[in-house]
């Protein structure tokens, strides 16, 4: 099962240079830009230009550019505010009702008016596909869309779920215009209509072209002309070249640090240079135990590499200060972080508390483990980094671990097999809530394949966090289910990344795209 959680986590730059904007925009409707068009380069691809399909970070960025949602994160927030609503609340006692109302005037990119129908079939279309590499897989709790009248929306859930608004406000809630999606079937054309600030102009596997959506009605104000996404589909030095060259004004996601400090020296002639922009991230990499696996299955091998992993050298020798280490389920920033892991295997290396955790396994000698990767998915020191990682396990003579990488395809068909004992996956949030960071690890039919199941966390902790409105009363369920999950090691978090982006001087706006919501706003860019 693939979901959007699951793809790229790249290397962040770290301590280059930062300014991340906290304040709300709130405005209404900004339908055309005051600057030039801005050429941005990523390493990811776009792997869908439908909602229903997309899970990926690439393709929800165009998402949250090209389509709206009733709700919408604001620069520096993470709690939803209405977009294409003029207002949602939960109606009723409990969390199990929630009503919506339309701005008037809604339009799409094409014209035709958007509507509580178009908002219905959108949901109950994603519903329907079920599309294995789509979001559908977010709302299980739905279980139907009302329309009173023009205006209004009404959802039922079947469970109290006080994570709905943010769930619905991420790129999973895109509304499509029923006159030009088939209900039952993806849109396989390359094409998009929606009603958001922009509109694709046009998609291929080298671009895509975004002008402003004179249509549009929001909150966001527009301050370029357009946009141009150019892929390099995860070659780093063509996308270093094209920044350097001036080919691409903003180059997001996939420079390496090293590729940064060239970027910083160098000069062009023209008195030209690149500036790093970062802001905060939830971005996070795991190591996964398969828990039916004949070796990583025992507890004690897996509490013998929680006590042998030193997560700071990998940071310094591996990510070179990019990301930091991480010794929770729930990231720093988000409600709920605590620090279980490290209150349980400690931050620096024991060789004798890893030695003692296999003895009262009854295993006595060296443990032959393979610890599986993918080049490139989740960023191009992946593999280094599960290299450094059998090293420090092979160091302490407690280990004989190798490393193999295999392309993501054939990964991702080896874990659903249930052939891999210990393997890494990153995690891109959907919506700057613990709950993302839990429910889909460990809830029914958890994304990881590691066959992991707890009864008290699946039963009690997270269906009593999910229906409480009141986020901040959820910490003490998230603390113990992250300790429960520290003490059981279904998974062992390694580090917590930043997102940056690279841009040439005379362009602006960069320090409102990057904060823990994940949305890049392409409105807020502009060009001098």
């Amino acid at each position: 099962m693939n979901m959007r959680n699951q793809w790229p986590v790249l290397p962040l730059v770290a301590g280059l240079a930062s300014g991340l904007l906290t304040g709300c925009g709130t405005e209404t409707g900004g339908s055309g830009g005051t600057g030039s068009d801005v050429v941005m380069g990523m390493s990811d691809d776009v792997l869908a230009t439908d909602p229903a399909s997309g899970y990926d970070p690439g393709s929800w960025l165009l998402f949250n550019n090209v389509f709206q949602s009733l709700l919408s994160f604001p620069k520096g927030a993470t709690e939803p505010q209405p977009e294409a609503a003029e207002s949602c609340s939960f109606t009723g006692a409990g969390t199990r009702v929630y009503r919506c109302t339309l701005r008037d005037g809604l339009k799409f990119s094409n014209g035709d008016p958007l509507t509580s129908k178009d908002v219905k079939f959108s949901f109950d279309r994603m519903l329907k596909i079920q599309d294995t590499d789509g979001p559908a897989i977010m709302f299980p709790m739905l279980d139907r869309v009302e329309t009173p009248d023009e205006k209004t929306v009404v959802f039922r859930l079947n469970t109290p779920d006080a994570t709905f608004p943010s769930k619905i406000a991420s790129g999973a809630g895109s509304i499509v215009n029923h006159r030009e999606y088939d209900a039952g079937a993806l849109r396989e054309d390359g094409r998009a209509v929606g009603s958001g600030p922009y509109k694709l102009d046009s998609f291929d596997d080298d671009k895509a072209v975004f002008s402003v959506n004179e249509h549009y009605k929001g909150t966001a104000e527009v301050q370029n002309e357009g946009v141009t996404l150019r892929f390099f589909h995860g070659d780093q030095a063509a996308l270093k070249q094209a920044l350097m060259d001036g080919d691409v004004d903003i180059a997001y996601r996939g420079l390496t640090a090293g590729d940064i400090a060239d970027i910083e020296k160098a000069d062009d002639g023209t008195g030209a240079h690149a500036e790093v922009v970062e802001g905060s991230s939830a971005e996070v990499q795991h190591l996964v135990f398969n828990m039916d696996h004949p070796v990583a299955g025992k507890l004690g091998v897996r509490r013998a590499i929680a006590y042998l992993i030193d997560r700071d050298a990998l940071i310094e020798n591996v990510h070179e200060g990019t990301t930091s280490p991480l010794y929770s389920i729930i990231p720093a920033g988000i409600a709920g972080h605590n620090t279980a892991f490290f209150d349980t295997y400690g931050a620096r290396p024991s060789q004798a508390r890893a030695r003692a955790a296999l003895r009262a396994d009854g295993i006595t000698g060296k443990v032959k483990l393979t610890l599986w990767s993918t080049p490139s998915r989740y960023g191009p020191a992946t593999d280094e980094e599960l290299k450094a990682i059998a090293g420090q396990l092979n160091a302490s003579g407690l280990f004989q671990a190798d490393v193999e990488s295999v392309p993501f395809g054939q990964y991702e068909k080896d874990i659903a097999a249930g052939k891999y004992g210990v393997y890494v996956k990153g995690w891109v949030p959907d919506y700057p809530d613990p709950d993302n960071f839990t429910a889909p690890f460990f809830g029914k039919g958890n994304v990881l394949g590691n066959n992991y199941d707890n009864g008290t966390i699946t039963g009690t902790l997270i269906p009593r966090t999910a229906a409480q409105s009141d986020r901040s009363t959820t910490d003490k369920e998230f603390g113990r289910l992250q300790e429960i999950v520290a003490d059981e090691l279904p998974v062992l978090p390694l580090w917590q990344g930043k997102q940056y982006a690279v841009v040439r001087d005379g362009v602006y706006g960069l320090e409102s795209c990057l904060d823990a919501s994940t949305v890049f706003r392409f409105w807020e860019l502009s060009k001098s």
